[in-house]
């Protein structure tokens, strides 16, 4: 199933060890699982208590000395790729964070703590759990030994500045998979294959970066126009069910990533709430390939069944054309 569900920052406070359980899930249903580098759950943590390679997502910072020491630390933890985020270097303007006072360290509010009284479950989890910071960073980065200190040093540390020299510069330290994810215009999506990056991730982040950024997926078809034939493309952003899966598979993404659908699982239900959204959205796309007469994606397709007006040259042997119209795609949501 061409699904990988990306572990967004502070998965871990969704539900006590989110991150860990979120991995086994994904580890026991045979997707790959993408650590962020600002999880609760600490790289270590999870290979620890996982028996399959994960990825793992950085965020560059101005500490270069940091960054290399996590990707060590990614390197001694076997993830069988690294994920090179482009589009976090200045922290987007996010409306819904600023009204609902999302702060590191949280700040014990009336409106809070009305709000825990009534999810005694989360409450007790999150008490039983060692785990309760940003794990990839307190304790390993210079002068950050807690959440205060760690609310300052992030605030300095995304760097604008990130080139492709610097890339470059990844790459090398890595020495394995590199994905390059954030890529939404058609000159950067050729830079990044012209990196020798592996793959790319067509992303805007969920929406939360830039307000009234073009969605993925209408990014998506002029990328691999431009690309597809030269890096793997996936895409990350609006995959709300297995209709959705096939269509970003149809316009050339050899793969897609998620973030709230398993988000919401996990905190509704832990590692089976992952394990639920994940048969939801397979199940979804085996009822949507039967309506339209394929066994699989990587069946070939049949000609006589595309629906008029697709692009046969854009996309791969396998894909399922048709299923763009299922529902007009220009409706898809940012994420």
């Amino acid at each position: 199933m061409p699904v990988n569900p990306v572990g967004a920052s502070a998965t871990g406070m969704q539900y006590a060890d989110g991150e860990i359980l979120a991995a086994k899930a994904a580890e026991k249903f045979g997707v790959p699982f993408c650590l962020s580098t600002m999880s609760i759950c600490s790289i270590e943590d999870v290979a620890e208590r996982t028996t399959k390679p994960f990825w793992f997502q950085l965020y560059v910072m101005k500490d270069r000395g940091f960054i290399e020491r996590l990707i060590e630390r990614a390197k001694a933890a076997k993830c069988s790729a690294l994920v090179l985020t482009l589009d976090l270097q200045i922290l987007g303007q996010r409306h819904k964070d600023l009204k609902n006072g999302l702060s590191a360290p949280p700040k014990l509010t009336i409106a809070n703590m009305i709000d825990m009284a009534t999810k005694p479950r989360w409450c007790l989890g999150m008490a039983m759990t060692p785990r309760r910071t940003f794990g990839n960073i307190v304790g390993y980065a210079t002068g950050v030994g807690n959440m205060a200190s760690l609310s300052s040093w992030t605030a300095e540390q995304f760097d604008p500045g990130l080139n492709w020299d610097d890339v470059q510069w990844i790459k090398k330290l890595w020495g394995g998979k590199l994905i390059i994810k954030g890529i939404l215009d058609e000159q950067d999506a050729r830079l990044a294959a012209d990196s020798g990056a592996d793959a790319l991730i067509v992303s805007n982040h969920g929406g939360r970066q830039l307000d009234g950024a073009i969605s993925s997926i209408k990014a998506l078809p002029g990328i691999v126009d431009a690309v597809g034939k030269d890096i793997e493309v996936w895409m990350d952003g609006g995959i709300r069910s297995g209709q959705d899966v096939l269509k970003a598979w149809a316009l050339g993404a050899r793969g897609t990533m998620i973030g709230r659908p398993f988000l919401y699982g996990l905190g509704a239900m832990g590692e089976a709430g992952v394990t639920k959204c994940l048969e939801i959205i397979r199940n979804e796309m085996d009822i949507t390939m039967s309506s339209i007469a394929h066994q699989g994606i990587g069946k070939h397709r049949n000609r006589n069944h595309e629906a008029p007006g697709c692009n046969r040259d854009a996309i791969p042997p396998g894909s399922l054309c048709i299923a763009l119209r299922i529902q007009d795609i220009s409706h898809a949501r940012s994420n």
